[in-house]
């Protein structure tokens, strides 16, 4: 499968400044070294970045709660491991060009960002607690492409174009008692993005495990969006869903790592906090996770990974123990 254009990917000159205060932290020149070993078309980025308890390990300062979000964003992106980065605020509300401009002005040239959609799009109904007026309803603007294309992308490109990376519809599960089967799931699938411009990095993430099937993956390749393997509670092992059929979609691949199975994200980020150090090391998953950058590098197309602080404790220091796997020698 050739990559498009905007895969295209140049290594950016690793520089890095850390306060070791954590003995568990690595140093300045083990983080560069290893960055530099790692194949430039993986992408390796945070489930968002704003964590007062990476100071430290990633940030040399103390950031207000709000106001100084793109100014924390700019010193993450110098972070050599970090070559993506997760965008989870964009799933609650569409990013205002205001928000946009400051993302692009604190932003690498070449950094590319997997931004989660707006929920407006994706929720099946209105489940949320922000949704309190209509809990419990239908959602009109499900999959309304128009939506998506004025309010959503429409901003981006104009904004936002050179950190575009994959835009993530994140699906939450939809319960048998809503009424629609896996079938007219996929159908409508199909139907939004026959509606949508062509050639952009879409990804469907979702949270029914019956839905991995081949009519979801045929629906996905024929319009070149990726699947999202996705580490989830209710959720098939990474691993799992790579060996899948025909799991890969697209002409890259995404990998979102967020919980260990069985665990709510209530649970992890209870016990997790302040997300400084590895509390619950998952050896299968970081293997999982390698399996899957592996597989992008032979295959020549890129590999965004995604860790959240709640797959093991602190993403920073998962991916760190991911990247030395990933090039590591093979065994004798």
């Amino acid at each position: 499968m050739a990559a498009a254009t905007w895969h295209s990917v140049a290594v950016r000159p690793l520089r890095v400044h850390l306060y070791n205060v954590h003995p568990t932290w690595p140093t300045e020149s083990e983080v560069a070294d290893l960055a530099a070993k790692v194949p430039p078309t993986v992408r390796f980025g945070t489930s968002s970045w704003t964590y007062p308890g990476w100071k430290g390990l990633i940030y040399s300062k103390d950031y207000p709660a709000s106001g100084a979000v793109a100014k924390q964003l700019a010193e993450y992106a110098r972070w050599p491991l970090f070559r993506t980065v997760g965008i989870d605020s964009f799933f609650y509300r569409p990013p205002s060009p205001a928000t946009l401009k400051s993302y692009a002005a604190a932003l690498p040239p070449d950094f590319r960002c997997v931004s989660k959609v707006w929920d407006r799009i994706t929720a099946h109904s209105f489940n949320s607690p922000r949704d309190t007026a209509h809990h419990g309803e239908r959602n009109p603007d499900w999959l309304n492409p128009e939506l998506f294309i004025n309010e959503v992308l429409g901003p981006m490109q104009e904004h936002f174009g050179n950190h575009i990376g994959p835009l993530v519809f994140e699906f939450q599960a939809i319960a048998k008692r809503e009424g629609r089967s896996a079938e007219q799931f996929f159908a409508a699938l199909d139907t939004f993005f026959s509606a949508l411009p062509v050639g952009l990095p879409y990804a469907v993430e979702i949270r029914n495990p019956e839905y991995l099937s081949p009519p979801y993956f045929a629906v996905l390749r024929q319009h070149g969006v990726a699947h999202v393997f996705n580490a989830w509670t209710r959720m098939p092992a990474i691993g799992e869903q790579l060996l899948l059929h025909e799991s890969i979609t697209a002409d890259f691949i995404v990998t979102r790592a967020l919980l260990r199975t069985g665990r709510t994200y209530a649970q992890a980020v209870d016990a997790f906090a302040p997300y400084d150090h590895i509390q619950d090391a998952n050896p299968a998953l970081r293997n999982d996770l390698v399996a899957l950058a592996r597989t992008a590098i032979n295959l020549r197309i890129p590999a965004y990974v995604i860790v959240n602080n709640r797959a093991e404790g602190s993403s920073p220091l998962t991916i760190k123990a991911v990247a030395e796997l990933l090039v590591a020698p093979p065994a004798a």
